[in-house]
């Protein structure tokens, strides 16, 4: 059996104070950094060939913390913002609340949650998808059918996206698709590259 790990990040300075955050590079919050060390505990036992991550920083530290830990720091790192987090645009830095005050509850769901709406000058979950899938066409596929166990540390849209294609949700069921911080989703694939299943660590 292939095994691929998805890890979303710690939680991040911007997560704690409730930001957008985006491509903003932010380091993980100090609870963010106790996460990233209990995705490593609870991976003890893993074995990885290799692992992919964005260029931002708490999604790299998050994977430093966690090779660390199981031991494995020697394994190629492929770093590509392909999978960094959506682009908030204008909402970046902006706190979610007072945003939600100002344009109203369901505009910032949607602008957060939705499948193709855009927040002002950023990124729709669609257009990061179509980032992410050409990446994991190109880089990451083709390595599981090799026979590879993955790592992958990302983002909650990074990895919502990814999610969304491996299983088969609509633009109606993403919508309520959250990704916690620093848990490991663990994907079991067979030789072709099919998703045959997939548990929360």
């Amino acid at each position: 059996m292939i095994l691929v790990v998805l890890l979303r990040h710690g939680e991040s300075q911007w997560n704690l104070e409730n930001r957008f955050t985006g491509w903003t590079d932010i380091p993980l919050s100090q609870k963010g950094i106790e996460e990233a060390r209990a995705a490593g505990e609870k991976l003890k036992g893993y074995t990885f060939d290799c692992a992919f991550t964005s260029v931002l920083k708490r999604a790299i530290d998050t994977l430093d913390i966690v090779l660390e830990i199981i031991g494995q720091k020697n394994i190629p790192i492929d770093y590509n913002q392909a999978l960094n987090e959506r682009h908030y645009g204008d909402l970046q830095g902006l706190n979610k609340a007072e945003t939600a005050k100002k344009y109203g509850d369901a505009q910032v769901k949607l602008w957060r949650r939705s499948f193709d709406v855009r927040p002002p000058n950023g990124e729709s979950l669609k257009d990061t998808a179509d980032r992410v899938m050409p990446h994991w066409e190109k880089k990451i596929l083709p390595r599981i059918v090799k026979g590879d166990q993955i790592l992958i540390s990302a983002h909650g849209n990074s990895l919502r996206a990814l999610v969304m294609h491996l299983n088969n949700l609509s633009q109606e069921e993403v919508l309520e698709l959250n990704i916690p911080t620093g848990v490991p989703l663990v994907y079991e694939f067979d030789n072709t590259g099919k998703s045959l299943s997939n548990k929360y660590l």
